[in-house]
């Protein structure tokens, strides 16, 4: 197949995917916004459609009429140059359109893109294409994190699917973490190809860095719960400033979906509900300042974004990515390590000490699509690895994920690492 046929098998597998990942949803779950930072089902399956609505058939497909315009105001993330857009907190007050006529509306679009390939379609807009498809996949993790939030928040903890995986129960036996070594040296990071890639992994450049040890396995609950044990939600010294002060002002005692009952650790999981805590399992769904925290805690540190980077590519060969833990298991949670698995890829996003800032060289695009990354640099930390809720051929190793330092819905966890 040339490139056009391989984009559009492409598009209809990732729109079919985003449904499904709905489908075991109650009716009622798909409107729900418990905080700013979640948005209702619904909501992604609206915006995701707009995207192509806006950034493809509009501009592109003879006579091509919206849809709704008044989807430009509700559907609108955060595109400044596209117009007004409602405030995202108020996602959740869109009772209507109904989740019927969402999908109505995704499919009159599917239909549309079909017209649409029929004929020639140049390269640059095959790879706004090809960008629209990733942007459905960001939308497809987002989507099991918010799901995640909205049911593991419901205080009947319901299960997103009614089956119980005895995969997320399997004790692996417990060992001690080990330090692999990388010398100090001159590197190169960032993307280098023609495949797809986001614009925020270029441009590769030369960097030094001085030796370093990092773990060979990702922080465990088992690590977690001593570092609670010894009170190390209470102990300032060991936190940030401003982590100190985010720490106070919620309460935060323990990571998200922990709940303690009966002197017991229990957590959420989507496909088993409430069940008790996997020691072995990475520890998940904590943020910036509980991971820097820890590895004070463990008189570590963070692995760098561009150590992890030098780090997964020394020791690729010697990793099985057929152990990997991402969405298309269909377990949406982190899983105790396995023999022949670093865990650098899957199952967890990784912390990393390196703030979100553009690599030399970079020029962010002109118009609404320049909005995508850029604009974001600022007061965010880079995260690494990909995790359960992300598609494993939506994932590189140069992959540069960011979020503010106190969020904590999204599968995060802690790798530690140290100076030689």
């Amino acid at each position: 197949m040339d490139r056009q046929d391989t984009l559009l098998a492409k598009y209809n597998l990732v729109r079919k995917r985003t449904v499904e990942i709905c489908e075991p949803l109650e009716i009622e779950d798909y409107v729900v916004q418990p905080i700013e930072d979640v948005s209702p089902p619904k909501w992604h399956l609206g915006h995701t459609t707009w995207f192509f609505e806006v950034f493809i058939l509009e501009p592109n497909l003879k006579n091509y009429r919206f849809y709704n315009e008044k989807y430009n105001y509700i559907f609108n993330s955060y595109y400044e140059s596209l117009g007004e857009r409602m405030v995202r907190i108020d996602r959740g007050n869109l009772t209507r359109p109904s989740v019927e006529e969402i999908i109505h509306y995704r499919n009159i679009i599917d239909e549309n893109v079909e017209i649409f390939f029929s004929t020639k379609v140049d390269d640059h807009i095959l790879d706004l294409i090809e960008l629209g498809i990733n942007h459905e996949q960001q939308h497809q993790e987002l989507l099991i994190t918010d799901i995640k939030y909205i049911l593991g928040n419901n205080p009947l903890f319901p299960s997103y699917k009614l089956q119980y995986d005895k995969k997320l129960d399997e004790l692996a036996k417990f060992t001690e973490p080990e330090f692999l070594k990388v010398n100090e040296g001159k590197f190169e990071v960032g993307y280098e190809g023609d495949d797809f890639h986001y614009d925020n992994e270029e441009k590769r450049h030369k960097i030094y860095l001085n030796g370093f040890i990092f773990s060979d396995m990702l922080v465990t609950n088992r690590e977690y719960i001593a570092f609670i044990q010894d009170k190390g939600y209470k102990r300032f010294e060991l936190w940030s400033s401003d982590g100190w002060e985010w720490k106070n002002k919620n309460s935060i005692k323990s990571p998200l979906y922990w709940h303690l009952i009966d002197k017991e650790f229990y957590e959420y999981s989507l496909i088993n509900g409430l069940h008790k805590l996997n020691p072995d399992a990475p520890v998940t769904h904590v943020s910036f300042y509980e991971a820097d925290a820890f590895a004070r805690w463990k008189e570590m540190r963070l692995l760098t974004e561009f150590e992890w980077e030098v780090a997964v590519n020394k020791y690729a060969l010697e990793m099985d990515y057929n152990l990997s833990n991402f969405q298309d298991n269909n377990l949406f949670h982190p899983l105790a390590r396995k023999e022949s698995s670093y865990q650098l890829i899957g199952d967890v996003w990784e912390w990393t000490n390196s703030a979100y800032l553009p690599y030399p060289g970079y020029k962010q695009a002109k118009g609404a699509l320049g909005e995508y990354n850029g604009k974001f640099m600022i007061n965010q930390m880079v995260l690494r690895g990909g995790s359960c809720a992300t598609p494993f051929d939506h994932y590189r190793n140069t992959y540069r994920n960011f979020f503010q330092p106190d969020k904590r819905w999204q599968f995060t966890g802690i790798r530690l690492a140290n100076d030689i």
